[in-house]
């Protein structure tokens, strides 16, 4: 529950109510030993909030100061991009992450006035009002930063009746997001789970074939050359890893259907970082360096993808072997053998598989339209003009 206090009422600057506590260096070569969770910068979300993928635990020492608990805030005052998407942005550490340890690329916001709440300062951060002050402090030409002395100089807007409670909607929706993401995870979780099971307990039910017979790989083409900057997005590796940004490229170019991905298809990259991935946004045109996994036959989506997903850690050996700028796999290498059900154990096992692959769809789906929401509200919450129930008959 976010209060207000009495001290919330007077006009005051960030510096009255908190202190910063710089994050220090860390030796790599102790990444993902067990301890605890890394919150750099690529843990938080363009212009706010925490994204969670590609959590690195780290196993040395750590001074008590630098670590941080569930509820604990910490954001950034530098930003290694033009357009300072990251620059000032707070997130907030999930209940997820049990302790995490800040890196010198970021700080942590300790409350000092017993009256003000972390998380109506946790809110008041993520709009974009607060956004575009970042955006007019920054320095530099490379790197961009924010002095300490700028980020504490910020106003501090009273804590209003009507601002307390668009932030409690604020909280309900982000914690409806945290519980769709939740919900995805485990369903991935659940359907890997049960076809490795399978595995172990009826490995005569499985049959050893080469991938590119499991699955059809087209590749994207370059779709950023000439884009006119409307129309859909064109995917490339950033969009599959963090969705849209700032440099995110359009493209209203009619394009083949093979080269199109819709909600439910299938992304694998296949050069610098590969990954594989069910893309969940709106329909978008596939770059160059990314396949589209169809699968073949009567072979359901969650086959084709657990497929890929087992020969990752090999391709990205591979991909580590190749004496070039961007390691890769290459085309014979779809022809290598991986191990999947057969027809009659794919059918019985889809009759599970099928329901969970279609739930985490559906989860992310509706976090993106819980976001689209939330951005649309964000910008009401310093001048307060937005009503709880105007904004309950917007959504």
């Amino acid at each position: 529950m976010i209060t207000s206090g009495r001290s919330m009422s007077e006009r005051r600057t960030l510096g009255d109510v908190v202190e910063l506590q710089r994050g220090t260096t860390y030796l790599s070569r102790l990444l993902g030993e067990p301890g605890p969770a890394l919150l750099g910068l690529g843990v938080i979300k363009r212009h706010g909030g925490f994204k969670g993928a590609g959590l690195k635990t780290y196993g040395g020492d750590s001074a008590a100061k630098l670590l941080l608990r569930p509820g604990d805030l910490f954001l950034s005052l530098k930003d290694v991009t033009q357009e300072a998407a990251l620059l000032g942005a707070v997130a907030r550490v999930p209940d997820s992450v049990p302790v995490g340890r800040l890196t010198q690329d970021t700080v942590k916001l300790t409350v000092t006035d017993g009256d003000v709440d972390p998380g109506y300062l946790y809110w008041i951060l993520r709009a974009p009002q607060y956004r575009e002050y970042c955006r007019q402090h920054a320095v530099g030409t490379t790197n961009l930063s924010l002095s300490r002395e700028d980020f504490l100089s910020y106003p501090l807007p009273p804590a209003t009746a009507a601002r307390l409670r668009l932030i409690e909607l604020f909280e309900t929706i982000e914690a409806k997001i945290a519980v769709n993401n939740r919900i995805a995870v485990t369903a991935d979780a659940l359907r890997s789970a049960m076809l490795e099971h399978a595995r172990r307990e009826r490995p005569q039910d499985f049959v050893a074939l080469p991938l590119s017979q499991v699955a059809e790989f087209v590749n994207g083409r370059a779709f950023t050359k000439d884009a006119t900057g409307d129309g859909r997005m064109v995917i490339r590796i950033a969009e599959i890893n963090s969705g849209p940004g700032s440099s995110t490229v359009y493209n209203d170019i009619q394009v083949d259907e093979r080269h199109l991905a819709r909600p439910g298809d299938i992304l694998f990259s296949w050069s610098g970082s590969l990954a594989v991935a069910r893309w969940f946004r709106p329909e978008a045109i596939i770059n160059q360096h990314i396949f589209k996994v169809i699968p073949r036959g009567e072979n359901p989506p969650w086959l084709a993808f657990d497929a890929v997903r087992s020969k990752l850690i090999h391709y990205r050996a591979v991909a580590a072997d190749k004496a070039t700028t961007m390691g890769h796999i290459q085309r014979h290498h779809l022809d290598e053998e991986v191990l999947v059900p057969g027809p009659t154990a794919t059918a019985r096992l889809d009759r599970q598989a099928a329901g969970l692959w279609r739930r985490a769809l559906v989860a992310e789906q509706e976090s993106l339209t819980l976001i689209a929401f939330l951005d649309t509200l964000l910008p009401e919450l310093l001048p307060g003009r937005l009503r709880v129930r105007d904004a309950g008959e917007a959504a």
